[in-house]
């Protein structure tokens, strides 16, 4: 067995055996990832897409109501 002892040997034929050893576990691992990965990037994506909404919201709201105001304000000086 040269210079490697019966558990080096033992420890090398488990990863083999877990790496590639049955229904492609490590492909399957890494598909399970990839979708992992494009879950956490659509959220992202969909929590970027709701704050830029209520951002553009609060900025036509504040536009609003400064229309109001100077709606207002033209009344008053047009019946004072």
């Amino acid at each position: 067995m040269g210079a490697f002892s019966i558990w080096h040997w033992l420890i090398v034929l488990v990863v083999v055996l877990v790496l590639f050893g049955g229904k492609g576990k490590v492909s399957a691992l890494m598909g399970d990832f990839g979708k992992g990965l494009k879950s956490f990037k659509k959220g992202m994506k969909d929590e970027e897409v709701a704050d830029s909404t209520d951002s553009e919201a609060k900025v036509l709201k504040t536009e609003a109501s400064d229309v109001d105001a100077t709606a207002s304000e033209d009344k008053d000086k047009a019946a004072g």
